[in-house]
């Protein structure tokens, strides 16, 4: 399966000098199948990765317009702003996203509704615990289920692990190189490069263990030491999904997401899936750069584009989703999740038909542990998990990206688990959604990613791969992967 016409053949601003480069084709991204229930995660929401999209440089983007100039260390850009204008030669040299810390995995316990809890849950800045149910109140569980246990028919979900008040630590498996030298890095892919053929291996080894921003530090160095575009090198050389990864990695990670929305909406059709994955699941601050740098690069804007593309209530909810205003407080409310969790009842199971508008509101503005504590409260209240209401309610692409906030604000890393599974599972694979989530989480959660996708189906990440790509494009992503 082609890449996602990357780089694109069009829809990229003139100005864009030299990258993507030329002569690449259009294909579309498919839409995923349907996602499991996601379990209970305590704690507060996860200080996500990510990254600013930071000024221009040499390599990078200097000139008229735009947004003002930030300098780091070593001449380097710090984060923060944007380009200010194109420049010759390539796209920019931009660092991409820091990567947190990490935390050990904890083994799953009972819970409730299907959604294994934790004993002494805390909620950051709230100085209380969340009451723990031993079931269902008010008599017989629905359905045959279990007090404390999983609802028939549900896949078994793991627990998060559970670092402590209101923070959860995430961990990237491509961390700073402790001895980065970017001439260094930038002398082997010149000789990897250089002469007849090509050490495919030699590219894996560098890439695949720096960070973005090392990346862009070495794409300026080429540059600067060679008097060549790193990027058009790159892609005469190399060929196949080895190549589309290996330029993913190379592109500022802002700029990959607002990428990746734009060719999701070009063209004929519109890849619903990757809309949901990036706009549902970004914080306040990435949402906000990704739509700068999309009217910045792409000359357009991203809510217009979304309203031409998408209909009724799941425009509604991706333009809310788009505004990069949900409350992003710690502290949990409980009297308020009480609140919103009868209210969702009485806007879905609790009369005839569905106010859909309800359920947009409180989604979309409730801060992540606000959001897990209305979920265990509206188990409480309906006998029933809120993803299975959102099943019964609710059908198409606003039910995705509905349940895809629930599921991210309980256990961000299984949501991305399930999404690389769905895109090895059964006949063929569907690479761009593999390389995009592979890539975007490198630095942010994907170890978190790897624990996950093993409790939910008894299997590592890299043995999927292994069995499902092959040659440098499998050895390149389970050297992202890692171990």
């Amino acid at each position: 399966m082609s890449y996602p016409g990357y780089p694109p053949s069009s829809g990229f601003p003139p100005s864009y000098s030299g990258y993507p480069p030329q002569g690449s084709g259009d294909s579309m991204y498919p839409p995923a199948a349907g996602q499991f229930q996601f379990p209970g995660a305590p704690g507060g929401y996860p200080q996500m990765g990510g990254s600013t999209y930071p000024p221009g440089q040499a390599g990078g983007f200097p000139g008229a317009g735009g947004f003002p100039p930030q300098q780091g260390p070593g001449g380097y850009p710090a984060p923060g702003g944007f380009p200010q204008g194109p420049a010759p030669g390539g796209y920019p040299g931009f660092p991409g996203a820091s990567p947190g810390q990490g935390y050990p995995a904890a083994p799953g316990a009972p819970g409730f509704g299907g959604y294994p809890q934790p004993q002494g849950q805390s909620y950051g800045g709230g100085g209380g615990q969340m009451p723990q149910p031993g079931g269902y109140p008010g008599g017989p569980v629905p359905g045959g289920a279990v007090p404390g246990g999983p609802i028939p028919g549900q896949h078994p979900m793991p627990s998060q692990p559970h670092p402590g008040m209101g923070f959860q630590a995430y961990e990237g498996t491509i961390k700073p190189h402790p001895q980065f030298n970017a001439q260094s890095d930038a002398e082997i892919l010149r000789k990897a490069m250089k002469g007849f053929g090509t050490d495919e291996q030699a590219i894996i080894d560098v890439v695949s263990r720096r960070t973005n921003d090392e990346r862009q530090k070495i794409k300026a160095m080429f540059k600067t030491m060679y008097g060549k575009d790193l990027i058009k090198d790159l892609k005469s050389e190399l060929s196949g999904h080895m190549e589309e990864v290996i330029l993913a990695l190379f592109m500022p990670t802002t700029y990959y997401d607002a990428w990746s929305l734009r060719h999701a909406m070009k063209g004929a059709g519109t890849q619903e899936k990757v809309l949901i994955e990036i706009l549902c699941t970004r914080d306040n601050q990435q949402i906000r750069e990704i739509v700068r740098c999309y009217n910045q690069e792409f000359g357009r804007d991203l809510e217009r584009d979304i309203r031409k593309d998408t209909s009724g209530h799941f425009e509604r909810l991706l333009v809310s989703m788009c505004q990069g205003n949900r409350d992003e407080n710690q502290n949990v409310d409980m009297q308020k999740a009480q609140e919103d969790a009868q209210r969702l009842y009485q806007a879905g199971e609790g009369k005839l038909g569905t106010d859909e508008s309800c359920f947009n509101m409180i989604l979309a503005t409730r801060s992540f542990p606000q959001l897990r504590a209305t979920v265990e409260a509206y188990s409480r209240l309906a006998n029933r998990d809120l993803i299975s209401s959102i099943n019964r309610e609710f059908s198409g692409y606003v039910e995705d990206g509905l349940k895809a906030i629930v599921q991210c604000a309980l256990n961000r890393p299984a949501f991305f688990a399930e999404r690389l599974f769905k895109a090895m599972h059964g006949m063929g694979t569907d690479d761009s959604t593999l390389t995009r989530v592979i890539v975007s989480r490198s630095e942010i959660d994907l170890v978190q990613i790897k624990q996950m996708f093993m409790q939910m189906h008894n299997k590592t990440l890299r043995m999927m791969i292994e069995g499902d790509t092959s040659g440098d494009y499998k050895r390149l992503l389970m050297a992202i992967v890692g171990q």
